[in-house]
């Protein structure tokens, strides 16, 4: 399973770097991606780093301004979100993924992603002020 941290409020144009810790598997054979969802709202995409030709990948919203990082040694995914603002308020999920090129699914659809990523975690609350 996942375990999702760092997430906290800031104020817009602040930084965070969320974590996503996996035990009882190994993070590096798998795509992770991550995903927020705001209160009734559908949760949608926001990156996604693969092992294969499928690379690394964000969506529109995080584009420019977030990074996702594997951290192997610590068995780790950490997201590095920066210039925050109010929009990204949410409650933060990694989830992985071993089907073909599932960072391509997410960017194209967030509907089709979420049918392919697995092992959600609790999710970490990220609240930005303005």
């Amino acid at each position: 399973q996942f375990v999702e941290s760092g997430g906290g409020s800031v104020q817009s144009g602040g930084s965070l770097t969320l974590s996503c810790t996996a035990s009882g598997f190994t993070l590096g054979t798998y795509a992770i991606g991550w995903f927020r969802q705001v209160p009734g709202k559908e949760r949608e995409g926001v990156a996604c780093t693969s092992m294969d030709d499928d690379g690394i990948t964000y969506t529109s919203s995080a584009r420019g301004r977030f990074a996702i990082r594997r951290d192997n040694a610590n068995n780790t995914v950490r997201l590095q979100m920066n210039s925050l603002n109010p929009e990204d308020t949410g409650v933060y999920y990694c989830a992985r993924s071993d089907v073909r090129r599932p960072c391509a699914i997410l960017r194209a659809s967030t509907v089709h992603a979420l049918r392919v990523f697995a092992k959600w975690g609790q999710g970490t609350q990220v609240t930005v002020s303005s």
